[in-house]
C-alpha cells in the first residue's frame, strides 16, 4: 500500500492500521463474491476479518463506503485495457490478433473483478452516480482508444461512420458478454467459442471487413 491512509476522522493510519484496513477490504471482497451485496453486514465483515465493527467504522462510514473503495482500485486497475487497444495495428493478421487479445483481456479482467462490478453495475442501474462514474471509468479505458482506432480504419475514408457511436457498441457489447458468460452454456455456446466470435465483431466493427484467413 502506499500513500497515506486516513481514518474517518481524520487521523493518518500507521503501518498497523493499514493492514487492518487492507483487510477489512480483502474479507469485503471475499463476501461479496459469495454473498448479495445488501447482506453483507459490517459486524460480518469485522468478525471474519478478526477485529471488532468499532475498528471498521475507524477507516469506513459503512458497508457501502468500504464498497467504494475497492470500486475505485478496481477502475484505477482497468488503465490496463487501455493499452490492449492504444497504438495497436488493426491491419490483417496481426489485427486479428489485436482483436483476439482485446476480448481475451477484457473477459480475463471481468471475471477477476466479477464481484465488486455486479455490484458496480447493480449501483449504476439504480442511478447511483458514484457507481455510474465509477462503471464509465472501466468502459471508457476501452471505449477512448477503440474510437481512435475505427477512426483510424474506417472514418477516414466512410463519413457515415460514428467512431465513437461504433466503438461504444462494441464495449457494450464486450460488456455484456462478459456480464453473461456463464448464461452462454444454457444457450447452447460453447465457452471455448465465445472468444472468437466476439473477436470477429470486434475486428469487423474496427476494420468494417472480414478478418484474412
Amino acid at each position: 500500500m502506499t500513500g497515506q491512509v486516513r481514518t474517518v476522522d481524520g487521523r493518518v493510519a500507521g503501518r498497523r492500521g493499514q493492514e487492518t484496513r487492507q483487510k477489512l477490504l480483502d474479507c469485503l471482497r471475499e463476501m461479496l463474491s459469495t454473498s448479495p451485496y445488501r447482506d453483507v453486514k459490517v459486524i460480518d465483515v469485522a468478525r471474519m476479518a478478526g477485529t471488532s465493527p468499532a475498528t471498521f467504522y475507524q477507516y469506513f462510514p459503512d458497508v457501502e463506503g468500504a464498497v467504494l473503495e475497492i470500486a475505485e482500485e478496481m477502475a484505477e486497475d482497468s488503465g490496463g485495457l487501455k493499452e490492449l487497444v492504444e497504438g495497436k495495428s488493426w491491419a490483417g493478421k496481426t489485427g486479428a490478433a489485436t482483436s483476439e487479445e482485446l476480448v481475451d483481456g477484457f473477459l480475463a479482467f471481468w471475471r477477476k473483478n466479477d464481484a465488486i462490478l455486479r455490484v458496480v453495475t447493480l449501483g449504476a442501474a439504480e442511478g447511483d452516480k458514484r457507481f455510474f462514474k465509477i462503471r464509465m471509468k472501466v468502459l471508457n479505458s476501452v471505449v477512448a482508444p477503440l474510437t481512435e482506432a475505427v477512426r483510424s480504419n474506417q472514418g477516414k475514408t466512410d463519413k457515415t461512420i460514428d467512431p465513437a457511436a461504433v466503438a461504444g457498441s462494441l464495449v457494450s457489447l464486450l460488456a455484456s458478454a462478459a456480464e453473461h458468460q456463464k448464461a452462454f452454456t444454457s444457450w447452447g455456446v460453447k465457452v471455448k467459442d465465445l472468444k472468437p466470435n466476439l473477436a470477429l465483431q470486434v475486428y469487423l466493427g474496427v476494420a468494417g471487413k472480414k478478418p484474412p484467413k
